[in-house]
């Protein structure tokens, strides 16, 4: 694990920087300034290095939170942390494969560990497969079901005892609109990503009743790494995000900020009285 703080004078800096980024809007109804919603609490962020866990792992930062960011690719989460502590944050990079039971365990302890507390856990870790179920492999099904399913559900178990033990918390569960509906050739990831929404509303009715709180975020089409990975294996890439963002009744794909605004939400008390709700963020996609 590398750990890094913020220079001396940067506190400042954190609040300027959420305001100066999100339009200077978080204000209360006399016009004051309101105090960062995530102030002294600790997240940790999986899949953090990029994309909606990278934009979600910032944005807690400006609101306040120290931030642990895992995944298995160091290089990015150091970056991310480096732009963390550039706005003022205190980061931590951890590299860890979330799909194997030991390392997820170690991963939550150890942030606890170096902070102190756990308050807020981002289940972020993501995998893609454009196929139906004929042409999904064994290995491929294992795969998807691994990254999205199986890391959520190992990080989530790890973290309610250390969730408990810190009086309650918010775990965030990244789901997808096909959570919700299906959709042609994505037999694996709609398994996947319909058990993580299912998980969430079983794990929330077992500790509602200790302050843990379990949501489902719900994307739509977000341009990310991800996105541009699928786009990759298609004749003409750049036809085929046009097409995927014309799908959308609002007219473009969503972005990693817009997923980053509703997780902030989820993980502030503001949403205390949450639990269990599976929460679409698609344009108007699922409207119809």
């Amino acid at each position: 694990m590398e750990h890094f703080r913020p220079r001396r004078g940067l506190r400042a800096a954190r609040r300027d920087a959420r305001f100066a980024s999100f339009g200077g809007a978080a204000f209360d109804a006399e016009g004051m300034l309101q105090v960062a919603r995530l102030q002294e609490k600790v997240a940790l962020v999986t899949g953090g290095g990029t994309g909606i866990g990278r934009a979600c792992a910032i944005r807690f930062a400006q609101e306040g939170a120290r931030v642990a960011v895992a995944g298995r690719r160091k290089a990015l989460l150091d970056d991310a942390v480096r732009e963390i502590v550039s706005a003022g944050g205190e980061g931590l990079a951890v590299e860890c494969d979330a799909t194997q039971s030991g390392q997820a365990t170690n991963l939550v302890r150890g942030v606890a560990a170096r902070f102190g507390r756990l308050n807020i856990v981002v289940n972020n870790a993501g995998a893609t497969l454009v196929a139906d179920a004929e042409k999904t492999s064994d290995e491929d099904w294992s795969r998807v079901l691994s990254v999205n399913l199986t890391a959520t559900f190992l990080i989530s178990r790890a973290a309610v005892p250390v969730l408990r033990k810190s009086g309650g918390g918010s775990i965030i569960n990244m789901g997808s609109v096909l959570s919700l509906v299906g959709m042609k050739q994505r037999a694996a990831y709609a398994a996947a990503k319909g058990g993580v929404l299912q998980l969430t509303r079983a794990m929330a009715l077992d500790h509602a009743a200790e302050g843990i709180r379990i949501n489902c975020i719900c994307p739509a089409i977000v341009h990310t790494d991800l996105i541009d990975s699928v786009a990759a294996q298609q004749s003409n890439p750049a036809a085929y995000l046009r097409m995927r963002a014309e799908q959308v009744p609002m007219g473009r794909m969503g972005t990693p900020e817009d997923v980053a605004s509703l997780a902030a939400f989820l993980a502030s008390d503001e949403s205390s009285w949450m639990t269990g709700a599976a929460l679409p963020i698609d344009g108007g996609l699922s409207a119809g």
